[in-house]
């Protein structure tokens, strides 16, 4: 398993998300999630997300995994302007991923 995984935008950004254990707390920051399912080759990315506060995703968790999710990686984006154009790139580039903009 990877600690780190490199996302690319549709505007050919890459940003570079890490992985949040199974059971691990999350510091209550804002920024950029994704759940994704671990294929023999790499991931898909089911769900790209962003919040004001990472550890509210982990109620998450258990919706995402029914869809097949078998992790979450995250990216620490204080800033909610940046947080919300690298959502919008990543979202853009994802097309058939769940995007989710509920978590607050």
């Amino acid at each position: 398993m990877r600690d780190f995984v490199d996302l690319q935008g549709a505007s050919g950004a890459r940003y570079r998300f890490r992985i949040w254990p199974d059971g691990a707390p999350h510091l209550p920051m804002g920024g950029n999630y994704v759940f994704v399912r671990e294929d023999p080759v790499g991931f898909t990315v089911l769900e790209v997300g962003e919040t004001n506060d990472l550890s509210k995703v982990q109620a998450e968790r258990p919706k995402a995994a029914k869809r097949g999710a078998t992790h979450v990686f995250t990216r620490l984006n204080v800033s909610r302007a940046i947080r919300t154009a690298e959502h919008n790139d990543l979202a853009a580039h994802y097309q058939t991923a769940r995007v989710n903009e509920s978590v607050r």
